[in-house]
């Protein structure tokens, strides 16, 4: 499985010195759904155990804001990755996005965020060729149904609220293939996580 980060710009490179943080949000792929059922309190202390620092959850799907000084962010990822498969017993995939990143690509959403009746989603990915396979199928999706659009090191999705997870783009998203180098977030989600005060 590839632990490559490169799509997000600056992810590892916003921490410039040893006594310097950056922070970050991993939105973890398949909680809480499927059988794979994790507490929040339980997943923050995994974090916590492997150093992070700060650490706060956002939903139950499995979204957690932490601080750290570790600048290699593949290897970052690979870590929280472990700790996962370890502690609860599931095949752990997660993205990792620096917080200034995801502001940009949350205030960059390029439709209408308050279209009545459509749901608004970005697609993160850490790998640069899936977003570009996923892209390459936005001419043919529907856009009386769905619109995708590539963003940085994202896929801007909006899809009718009545069709949702039943839309062309969602059913392959969910192909297996695709399971360990994506997740997707709704965008009232995202700006909860912007909004999130420090862990306290």
């Amino acid at each position: 499985m590839s632990t490559s980060c490169a799509p997000w710009p600056g992810s590892a490179s916003a921490a410039e010195g040893p006594a310097l943080t950056t922070r970050f949000v991993a939105p973890l792929r398949g909680i809480n759904v499927n059988g794979i059922t994790i507490a929040m309190s339980d997943l923050r202390d995994t974090f916590q155990a492997i150093g992070l620092t700060n650490v706060r959850t956002v939903l139950a799907s499995g979204n957690v804001l932490f601080d750290t000084d570790q600048t290699d962010a593949a290897a970052l990822k690979a870590r929280i990755e472990q700790a996962l498969r370890e502690t609860f017993g599931y095949e752990a995939w997660i993205v990792l996005v620096d917080t200034g990143t995801l502001a940009r690509v949350v205030r960059d959403f390029p439709f209408d965020a308050e279209l009545e009746g459509w749901h608004s989603y970005l697609l993160f990915g850490s790998d640069q060729a899936v977003l570009d396979e996923l892209a390459a199928l936005s001419p043919g999706l529907d856009p009386a149904v769905e619109t995708v659009e590539a963003g940085a090191g994202v896929l801007y999705w909006q899809v009718l609220r009545s069709v949702g997870i039943a839309s062309a783009f969602s059913r392959v998203t969910g192909r297996a293939r695709y399971r360990s180098s994506t997740t997707t977030r709704n965008l009232r989600t995202l700006n909860k996580l912007l909004a999130a005060p420090p862990a306290g």
